[in-house]
């Protein structure tokens, strides 16, 4: 690990003011899951490393009109046990609970889960990759059992937040506080994918902050399922997961938002499969039609394609859950 400096600054706008000055030499640390790998894997070599898992400005879920603010630095723990959250966005409470291990939920936090940095081997490893200023991606011709199949190209990570296909699905935003002001940026945006730009994963820029997370209630009548595939039951990130929410009224269904984790490099909206079950009954025919429009335009490589009958599959057996 590299030697850095360490900050610990008494308020958010000190937090920003520091990122201004040291632009692209920084390093932001609330729980600290993600960043201390890459520090001993040297993967990150920051000149100076600010922590903000203290900033009262950051922490705590509270309700608001129509629904809840989340501060980025709330543990994940908090929020799967949070009455609140099981209440009025339970689908975020079912995947904040399929993170990692009790310990790691314990100690990793709602805003670091949605801007972790990719898990691809290859980056991890130091090759030099696009993600690391290079011009190739080691994917692409190489060990590709965990990478992309929507969305892909030029650079084939996954995204490996499983919170985050759960947000998009609630239809949540994200507002960002930084030197220049604050905005507001819905979730289905935040993430970026890498036609958008390959040496990033998310809209912020060197001089901002995730501050909080806003969660509208989900709409009256609607039912929600997460679903994660995995190699191991814990402790393993999504071989494809399932964050869906569906509204039935008079036996059709009225709305859905289906998206998908561990197969893009974002978030993936399944818009094709949201539009397969609207306005019709969710049964078994349905389903199955969801799950195949899920797919449509993947592109798997050399060692990934079991990815696509396995995403149908689990689209299919979400949707048949909330039926």
């Amino acid at each position: 690990m590299d030697n850095f400096i360490y900050s610990r600054p008494a308020t958010l706008k000190d937090a920003t003011a520091q990122l201004g000055k040291e632009r692209g030499k920084i390093a932001l640390i609330a729980g600290g899951t993600d960043l201390l790998g890459e520090l001993k894997d040297h993967t990150a070599a920051p000149e100076r490393v600010i922590t903000i898992r203290h900033l009262k400005e950051l922490q705590g879920i509270r309700a608001s009109r129509g629904g809840l603010i989340i501060g980025a630095a709330t543990l994940l723990a908090d929020i799967v046990d949070s009455p609140m959250v099981q209440q009025q966005a339970p689908l975020l409470a079912m995947a904040a609970g399929r993170v990692g291990t009790p310990q790691i939920r314990n100690m990793g936090t709602i805003g670091g889960n949605l801007c972790q940095r990719p898990r691809c081997w290859y980056y991890r490893n130091n090759y030099p990759c696009y993600k690391h200023g290079g011009k190739a991606c080691f994917s692409a011709l190489g060990e590709n059992d965990y990478h992309a199949i929507l969305e892909a190209g030029p650079s084939f990570i996954v995204h490996p937040s499983d919170t985050a296909p759960a947000l998009v699905a609630l239809g949540a935003s994200a507002r960002i506080v930084g030197g220049s002001g604050e905005r507001t940026v819905p979730l289905d945006t935040f993430f970026v994918t890498p036609r958008q730009d390959v040496t990033k994963e998310n809209v912020l820029l060197p001089n901002e902050i995730l501050a909080d997370i806003q969660v509208p209630n989900a709409p009256a009548g609607s039912k929600a399922i997460h679903v994660k595939e995995m190699v191991r039951e814990v402790w393993d990130f999504a071989l494809c997961s399932v964050a869906a929410m569906v509204t039935v009224q008079n036996g059709v269904v009225l709305d859905a938002r289906i998206v998908l984790g561990g197969v893009a490099p974002i978030p993936y909206r399944a818009v094709k499969a949201e539009a397969a079950i609207k306005g019709k009954p969710l049964n078994e025919a349905s389903a199955a039609a969801a799950g195949l429009a899920a797919v449509d335009g993947a592109r798997p490589l050399a060692k990934n394609g079991y990815k696509v009958p396995l995403t149908q599959a689990v689209v299919r057996r979400a949707l048949l859950s909330l039926a």
